[in-house]
């Protein structure tokens, strides 16, 4: 009956000791492992591939964005509408105007056909965001609205949606201001590529007083955009109500918008 006694012990204490080293060593494998940042695959018709590192660290709420929408094919399509010779190429806009953004139903499935925006990722909006706007750079478009009223602030940081940009040349202006989010890895000959084509002033320029000479003569379009997460689940970014600049302009002047007209 003692051996047997002692037998049950020394398999309890080997069962034991199996299971302290499995914990021990998921433990260290959790502290050790290293997570590879995800990377996007940017196929543009007729230029060719560019890869970008996203920095989830940095801007863990526009990396989820742009993963998701992404993943989701939400850029397939799109155009690069905007490009600055020596600054940056921009898009990423439904609209092709740099007046568009996303919806929440291009976020998931049961999402609802609304605007929506994020929250900017930035030092000046009191995030802790060290990336600096360097060439390759891929950075999140924003509005500013604070060229008509100084008290829009918070609204201008918090107004980006879907565009984006890449940088071509590094511009320190933008440092601590807009939120960079990752970095082209492969494919930087692409994107100066992009940057020399053609371009003009939009074909609204006089209407819009809109006279920077951006927008390519020909279309330069994204074939598409895809992320490769490596297992891990970024979630979907905090959604923000977009600012309503109209309205706001309405109330400016004391004008109910209920009581305009449509018709002529």
């Amino acid at each position: 009956m003692n051996k047997f006694k002692n037998v049950l012990w020394v398999v309890a204490f080997l069962l034991i000791l199996v299971l302290v080293g499995t914990v021990a060593w998921g433990y260290y494998r959790n502290l050790t492992m290293e997570v590879k940042n995800p990377v996007a695959t940017m196929e543009v018709e007729n230029f060719g591939t560019v890869k970008i590192e996203l920095y989830p660290d940095q801007a863990p709420e526009t990396v989820a964005n742009f993963i998701a929408l992404a993943n989701r094919g939400f850029y397939d399509g799109l155009t690069f509408h905007r490009i600055v010779k020596d600054f940056m190429i921009q898009g990423g806009d439904p609209e092709g105007t740099g007046q568009g953004g996303a919806q929440i139903s291009d976020l998931k499935d049961d999402g609802e056909d609304t605007d929506y925006s994020i929250k900017g990722e930035f030092i000046a909006n009191k995030v802790d965001n060290d990336v600096k706007f360097e060439e390759g750079v891929i950075g999140m478009a924003r509005n500013d609205y604070t060229s008509y009223s100084s008290s829009l602030t918070e609204e201008s940081y918090n107004s980006g949606s879907s565009q984006f940009f890449i940088m071509t040349a590094a511009n320190t202006s933008l440092n601590g201001y807009y939120t960079a989010f990752g970095k082209v890895i492969e494919g930087m000959d692409v994107v100066h590529n992009i940057e020399n084509v053609e371009v003009k002033a939009a074909d609204d320029s006089e209407e819009t007083g809109n006279t920077e000479i951006s927008t390519p003569v020909n279309p330069v379009t994204i074939t598409s955009i895809r992320v490769e997460t490596n297992g891990v689940d970024y979630g979907l970014p905090e959604t923000l109500t977009p600012f309503d600049y109209m309205s706001w302009m309405y109330q400016q002047y004391g004008i109910d918008p209920s009581t305009l007209s449509t018709s002529e």
